[in-house]
């Protein structure tokens, strides 16, 4: 039996699909185009809707593969990595791509070590070369200093993740057709000694950095937990959220999920404001899909300004309070 089909990772979220699902529709409808291969949607959970299902669809699926089981209600990773391990050793896809979420880089490396296949995290790009059908995997390396384009030619499926937000989602066709399949998988495949006890959402901020629109982020220059304050009166302003750089949040001025960087979460807003963040490589890596960056630092030889598409060098304690009056200023003649 041959490999074949692209395959995408749905998500699921309490109300429905995650929008990072008509993310990777995007890419994998430009890649089985230009392999002439079928693009197939994968959706594992628990009261799974057709609705679900027929959006996919009109997203650019042509098949939808669901496993709607009990033991997929929440989030577990043996479960779902079951679930879909049984679901490449039926199907074999030639090609499998998921979101860099949580999610994405939990299933898809344990999954990625039971097939004996390779795994390419957080791709920036992906193609197919003309002449083999490899799928080209192209992310950051070394620290975020080149672009490394990476192939699999001999395992299958070639695996790979892509960060959210680095493409725009799948336009909607009422008019496609496809077919959706429900899968049954043996409660032995998802079996797991882990059980579910409880969610607690982070509840910091109203929207999840990596989801942000604008995000304002803070550095060691904020050189307190309470300066954030001012970070947060901006963000507020222009409808966004708090970012961090890992100095930040290693002196506890700011949690975990808003740390921005490779160790951290990589994002992809319209506008990053960087606020007294030097611009280490890690750092870099995580905002380099940002649309529109703007780089405050009073050290005019910051490596965060090699970035920026606007630079200023200044106190950001000087700066900031005057683009707060600025921003009122416009916001009460509106």
């Amino acid at each position: 039996m041959t490999w074949k089909d692209i395959w995408t990772l749905s998500e699921r979220k309490a109300n429905g699909l995650h929008p990072v699902s008509y993310e990777l529709l995007t890419r994998g409808r430009a890649l089985a185009d230009k392999r002439g291969a079928r693009l197939c949607a994968v959706v594992l959970g628990s009261g799974v809707t057709e609705a679900e299902g027929k959006e996919l669809i009109a997203r650019g699926a042509d098949r939808v593969y669901v496993v709607d089981d009990p033991a997929l209600a929440s989030f577990r990773v043996r479960p779902h990595a079951g679930a879909l391990k049984h679901l490449v050793e039926t199907y074999r896809p030639e090609v499998m791509i998921a979101a860099a979420t949580t999610t994405g880089r939990t299933v898809m490396p344990y999954v990625a070590m039971q097939v004996y296949a390779g795994l390419t995290a957080d791709c920036t790009g992906l193609d197919i070369d003309p002449d083999t059908g490899d799928l080209l995997q192209t992310r950051p390396a070394i620290g975020g200093n080149i672009m490394a384009t990476i192939r699999t030619p001999v395992a299958r499926p070639q695996m790979a993740t892509v960060r959210p937000r680095s493409t725009p989602e799948a336009a909607r066709d009422p008019s496609r057709t496809g077919e959706i399949e429900t899968v049954q998988v043996p409660p032995e495949a998802m079996a797991t000694p882990v059980r579910h006890e409880s969610f607690e959402p982070d509840t910091s901020q109203e929207v999840a950095i990596e989801e942000a629109d604008v995000i304002v982020a803070g550095g060691h220059a904020l050189a307190k937990e309470e300066n954030f304050g001012l970070l947060q009166e901006l963000a507020t302003l222009l409808g966004g959220s708090v970012g961090a750089s890992r100095p930040a949040v290693d002196r506890g001025w700011q949690p975990y999920p808003r740390q921005v960087g490779l160790s951290g979460k990589t994002v992809a807003p319209d506008l990053y404001v960087a606020c007294g963040i030097s611009g280490a490589i890690q750092h870099l890596a995580g905002i380099q899909t940002a649309k529109n960056i703007i780089a405050i630092n009073s050290d005019p030889d910051a490596q965060i300004f090699s970035v920026a598409d606007l630079g200023i060098e200044g106190n950001l304690f000087e700066v900031i309070p005057v683009v707060l009056e600025k921003l009122k200023k416009e916001m009460e003649s509106a």
